[in-house]
């Protein structure tokens, strides 16, 4: 089973994730936490992807498809993959699509948590006011909740087109979302 959790930062994909991961054993492929682990090792890669996050901006495809295709034998071996945060193009969908064809795999759902912009920007404030992590400074956040919205918006009609979109209130509670996304994968 692969499967996409579709939203904008902060709107609870890395929660539902890490639920997935402990239920189905499924490998949780978070493109944010695979950017801040590039950050923190110092690489060279790591210091270009800081300087784009800490400015606000989305991370190169080329980039971002390198990354997630390293970590597909692994998700592979567990059964599945939960893709957190890619693809946020429709050049990153058909690249995803052709990296699973040539393995014989597919995208089995989409899972849209449809959330309040407003309500994020708060969300956001209390995390970066806890955890400080630098992507989640307030201007930041606008500048990635912007190009979210400008960019992935063209991925909703690809994925309903193929059959695979499921919207889900991101606004409920963590166990009424979880409920919900366990009904959608139980229909899959």
């Amino acid at each position: 089973m692969n499967l996409i959790l579709f939203g904008p930062p902060a709107a609870g994909k890395g929660t539902q994730a890490k639920r997935l991961v402990e239920s189905r054993g499924m490998v949780q492929l978070s493109t944010g936490d695979m950017l801040r682990a590039a950050i923190a090792s110092g690489s060279d890669l790591g210091q270009t992807v800081k300087g784009i996050m800490e400015r606000g901006e989305l991370v190169t495809d080329e980039i971002v498809v390198a990354l997630i295709e390293a970590r597909l034998d692994e998700a592979e071996a567990a059964g599945g993959a939960i893709f957190d945060g890619f693809p946020r193009t429709v050049a990153q969908a058909q690249a995803l699509d052709a990296m699973l064809a040539r393995r014989g795999s597919t995208i089995d759902r989409v899972v849209r948590l449809k959330v309040d912009d407003e309500a994020l920007k708060a969300r956001v404030a209390q995390r970066y006011a806890e955890q400080g992590r630098p992507d989640d400074n307030p201007e930041s956040f606008r500048v990635r909740l912007e190009a979210y919205n400008r960019q992935t918006a063209p991925l909703l009609p690809y994925y309903e087109g193929q059959g695979k979109l499921v919207e889900i209130d991101g606004m409920a509670s963590i166990d009424a979302v979880a409920g919900a996304i366990d009904t959608v994968l139980a229909d899959a």
